[in-house]
């Protein structure tokens, strides 16, 4: 089961959050203490539903709630922002609060992973674990924000079907190196039905200006200020490389490493029983009720 349930972020902004849970009990059936939460937390351009399959086999144990950050799936989309860091943490730490969540764990992806430990650097009494998902703690500079413009011009939107869509991202789109079903499956589920055609649920003006607020500085300083327990994650064939995730498990006070094979940047997309055995090890060490 899924609800979704309206969280006010910063500035007043509305934002969705869905709550993934077991079905309720039945007549006689015990009715166990509150599990503890985990905060869920997409990436650029993602959204909440990217972590359904994720979210369903932690709440056997967990409450998981997976968040729609600004500006994406469910969430507004305030014309002028702010896209910035702050805003995004903030709405985390509202979520986290309003939810009830706390102490949490917070599981972010990309850009959501870099969200996840500012905001455990920023507030360790509403954190209690931490994993990071195939994010760079390194700056990527001004060239990476000038290819994304460009990678953003070449869309052929509208497109004309979902099947369209899928065969673009899998296989078309020049940043694919091999074809890849799961990229085409994530970018679907981005993609509402317009009356010219299939469009993102997101602007892509907005992305680059949530990028831009983040792409130019390093985060290695935010990272050693994160006391909890803290896993990093990167799949063989993502975006972070093998020693920069080494030396981020190094700088961690508490940090730990795991990869998943066959795996690239949308890592807990692309291959969810890698991901699963990588993190749920680590999961039961924390999270044990």
């Amino acid at each position: 089961m899924v609800r979704r349930i309206d969280v006010t972020g910063a500035d007043g902004v509305r934002l969705a959050a869905w709550e993934f849970a077991d079905p309720p009990k039945g007549p006689g059936e015990a009715v166990h203490a509150p599990a503890p939460g985990v905060l869920l937390l997409h990436g650029l351009m993602g959204r909440a539903s990217h972590w359904a399959s994720t979210a369903r086999w932690l709440a056997e144990r967990h409450r998981a709630v997976a968040l729609d950050q600004r500006g994406h799936g469910r969430s507004d989309k305030p014309a002028e922002g702010p896209f910035t860091r702050e805003a995004y943490v903030a709405d985390a730490e509202a979520a986290i609060e309003q939810l009830g969540l706390a102490p949490v764990t917070l599981i972010g992806h990309s850009m959501g992973a870099l969200t996840a430990w500012q905001l455990a650097a920023k507030r360790p009494d509403l954190v209690q674990a931490l994993i990071i998902c195939d994010m760079r703690a390194s700056a990527l500079g001004a060239a990476s924000q000038r290819e994304w413009e460009d990678w953003f011009r070449s869309w052929p939107v509208p497109f004309a079907t979902l099947a369209d869509v899928r065969k673009w991202f899998g296989e078309d789109d020049p940043w694919v190196e091999r074809p890849s079903l799961s990229r085409g499956e994530f970018f679907a589920e981005v993609m509402a039905e317009r009356a010219d055609g299939w469009r993102p649920v997101f602007s892509r003006r907005q992305m680059l200006t949530s990028r831009q607020t983040w792409v130019h500085d390093p985060h290695w300083e935010e990272l050693a200020q994160v006391q909890c327990p803290t896993l990093v994650v990167r799949g063989l064939d993502g975006e972070l490389g093998r020693a920069e995730a080494q030396e981020m498990v190094r700088v961690l006070p508490r940090g730990e490493y795991a990869e998943v094979a066959d795996a690239g940047h949308l890592v807990h997309y692309d291959q969810p029983e890698g991901w699963r055995t990588a993190i749920e090890p680590f999961l039961d060490g924390v999270l044990t009720p």
